[in-house]
């Protein structure tokens, strides 16, 4: 029962997505409604405001991170296993890609997931993320670094605690996380795909309430 409750708690942390909540706080237009129409900083990023895009950022970094922070602080207290918390991992991982509380469209992932790895091991995420932004600054594209870093984060598990629960876990985040970049990929292939920073007009208020 105590794992069954700590899942369903992170998947509702995960489900608050801090694209929508910034954006409404901050007057912008929902970020359904334009660029990719994905909910995460580097579409909120679009809209020139870099402050939104970094509380964005923050926002859904921190949450990973604090589900996963709560499960192994009161795991001795709630008997919650590795492989409880491991779940824990890949629960609020799930609300962000699929959140209960904004018609189950979600973002695709990164900013989560990096604050699920650091939470889970600071090494694992730094490297995880080091691999993300040495590839964002080579060659400027952010679902290039999220879907090579997505590759190397099974294999960082791996080499740092060898079969555990947390593998799984972590290949199961990045599987879905590379299944969610699936358009990202065919413009990669294309040539289409817009560098970090490209700026794409965000609607008006008016505009992003007319569109279908």
């Amino acid at each position: 029962m105590n794992t069954f409750l700590a899942l369903v708690i992170a998947y509702l942390i995960g489900s608050l997505s801090f694209a929508v909540i910034v954006s409404k706080l901050m007057g912008l237009p929902d970020p359904h409604s334009y660029g990719s129409g994905n909910p995460g900083a580097t579409n909120v990023l679009r809209t020139g405001k870099k402050l939104a895009a970094l509380l964005t950022l923050l926002g859904d970094a921190g949450k990973g991170w604090f589900a996963v922070w709560l499960a192994q602080r009161f795991a001795s207290d709630f008997a919650l296993t590795p492989a409880a918390i491991a779940g824990v991992a890949f629960a609020v991982f799930l609300g962000h890609l699929f959140p209960v509380f904004f018609r189950f469209a979600g973002g695709k992932g990164v900013a989560t997931a990096a604050g699920i790895l650091l939470a889970l091991n600071a090494w694992l995420g730094i490297a995880t993320m080091a691999t993300w932004v040495i590839i964002a600054i080579f060659f400027r594209y952010s679902s290039l670094a999220a879907l090579v870093a997505s590759l190397f984060a099974p294999f960082y598990t791996f080499f740092l605690f060898g079969v555990s629960p947390m593998l799984p876990a972590v290949a199961a985040m990045c599987a879905l996380l590379i299944w969610r970049h699936k358009e990202n990929i065919t413009k990669l292939r294309n040539g289409t795909e817009s560098k970090i920073g490209a700026r794409k007009d965000a609607p008006s208020d008016a505009e992003a309430e007319t569109k279908p």
